[in-house]
């Protein structure tokens, strides 16, 4: 019997080899410790569409003093504007910090002295797809590894069971799509594994978990079985590192039937614990990624979208959609934060909260000049000169909020925070130093931050 007739007659049944292709390898750090480390993990809350800043954590009361009056400087492009819109939303100082946060998220607002805010962020463009890659894989365009693919080249795994960097999203249906977590020219085993979470059933999250036929004992002698031939077949192709990762999924993929219907299990939390963090696809997916990190997973990823794939993204009736969508990502996003931290999990998990940039200071005013909006139902449009990003636990000081937009909101100006800066700050939390963490691809090396990038010191514990 050949290896080809071999692998038709014994793969027959082990559904667990399905999930080869989905899983990727089980990851080794490829790289050595550069810095002292931080944090273990991280966890990236992404609001796809970009919440606005000035509606959340960065209050602008002299807005009201110039409402209705045209922006002025340089523009990314001409706004279609009635003018200025000041925030409707009261803000409140919180916490013992006394950080001003918006009525719109009470939740995170009362752990406030557990995270740090910061008000300077901003990125290149001020458009979806662009912006989305930048935040994600630190380049406007599709061609680099993610921020989850770099952090499992840098230290590997935590746990030989499970994937060492896993995507949450409860539709497939996302702006960009799979190059936002893409391993790109990284090696094969360090590719996400995508989770769609519509359904929190493990046989509906994880395809073919389970083998309902075979033993594990029988299960393992055939796999055993299986790699010996792969091993052969690798030696004879130079051990071509695709086939290697292959090679490596297949193990991860049945150690996995057990591992996953423990990990990937909400049901298993009482019942208190998942009212806590909302019974919403948002507030399931953050539920599950605490039982991610807790398990050993490095790197989680979830994404806010719905039926609309980038709800944040209100271009109209702001103040009837902003509020519904804050209700739901602060109830799950403070769960997680104060769950994390009661089991003692915050001071190793980095929690990182943020879109892709943020919106207007200025109203979005309907494209029909003889058709007058209702004030509560116009929009805002996309902002990437200034917007905020809030972070939690993994050595992060909390109770503190860094950097500053001007008095419009309209640009960073104090402590300016670069996309590459928050990625530098992230790797370096994680004990990798951004400028050392690099891959020789196509005759050069590359890394995450490119050749840019300052770690955020100040906002270091």
């Amino acid at each position: 019997m050949n290896r080809r007739e071999a692998l038709q007659r014994l793969s027959a049944g082990f559904g667990a080899i399905g999930l080869a292709g989905m899983l990727g390898a089980q990851a080794k750090a490829a790289v050595p410790q550069q810095v002292t480390p931080k944090a273990k993990r991280v966890i990236f809350l992404f609001m796809n569409g970009a919440p606005s800043h000035i509606d959340t954590f960065d209050p602008k009361p002299a807005l009201k003093k110039y409402e209705g009056q045209q922006p002025s400087g340089k523009l990314y492009k001409a706004p279609v504007t009635s003018g200025f819109m000041s925030s409707p939303l009261q803000f409140h100082r919180c916490g013992q910090s006394g950080i001003e946060v918006s009525e719109s998220l009470p939740r995170l607002g009362s752990i406030i002295d557990d995270c740090c805010v910061i008000r300077s962020m901003h990125t290149d463009v001020p458009n979806h797809e662009p912006a989305l890659l930048m935040m994600n894989t630190g380049n406007i365009q599709p061609i680099r590894p993610s921020l989850g693919s770099w952090v499992l080249y840098g230290l590997g795994s935590e746990n030989e069971n499970l994937p060492g960097f896993v995507v949450l999203r409860p539709t497939p249906n996302i702006v960009v799509g799979p190059a936002l977590w893409s391993n790109s020219f990284l090696p094969a085993e360090f590719q996400a594994t995508g989770v769609i979470t519509s359904d929190m059933n493990v046989d509906k999250l994880i395809a073919n978990v389970r083998n309902p036929l075979l033993s594990a004992k029988q299960q393992r002698r055939q796999i055993d079985l299986i790699q010996h031939f792969n091993r052969l077949h690798a030696s004879r192709r130079d051990n071509d590192s695709a086939l290697d990762a292959q090679i490596k999924s297949m193990e991860t993929a049945y150690r996995m039937q057990s591992a996953a219907s423990d990990a990937f299990d909400i049901s298993r939390e009482p019942a208190k614990m998942r009212e806590l963090y909302g019974d919403t696809p948002f507030g399931r997916s953050c539920l599950l990624a605490r039982r991610l990190a807790e398990s050993g997973v490095r790197y989680i990823s979830v994404y806010y979208t719905s039926s609309n794939n980038q709800p944040w993204d209100t271009h109209s009736d702001h103040y009837k959609r902003h509020p519904e969508l804050c209700a739901d990502s602060d109830r799950a996003s403070a769960a997680l934060i104060s769950d994390l931290k009661q089991r003692g999990l915050l001071d190793d998990t980095l929690v990182v909260w943020t879109g892709e940039f943020g919106r207007t200071p200025y109203a979005q005013e309907n494209q029909d000049k003889n058709k007058k909006t209702d004030p509560m139902k116009r929009g805002r449009d996309h902002h990437h000169t200034a917007f905020s990003t809030l972070l939690a636990g993994g050595g992060i000081k909390g109770g503190l909020a860094y950097g500053a937009s001007d008095e419009l909101g309209m640009n960073a100006v104090e402590k300016k925070v670069h996309v590459h800066d928050l990625h530098a700050t992230i790797l370096h939390q994680l004990g990798l130093d951004h400028e050392q963490l690099t891959y020789r691809y196509a005759g050069r090396d590359f890394r995450l931050t490119d050749v840019y990038g300052d770690v955020v010191t100040d906002i270091l514990a």
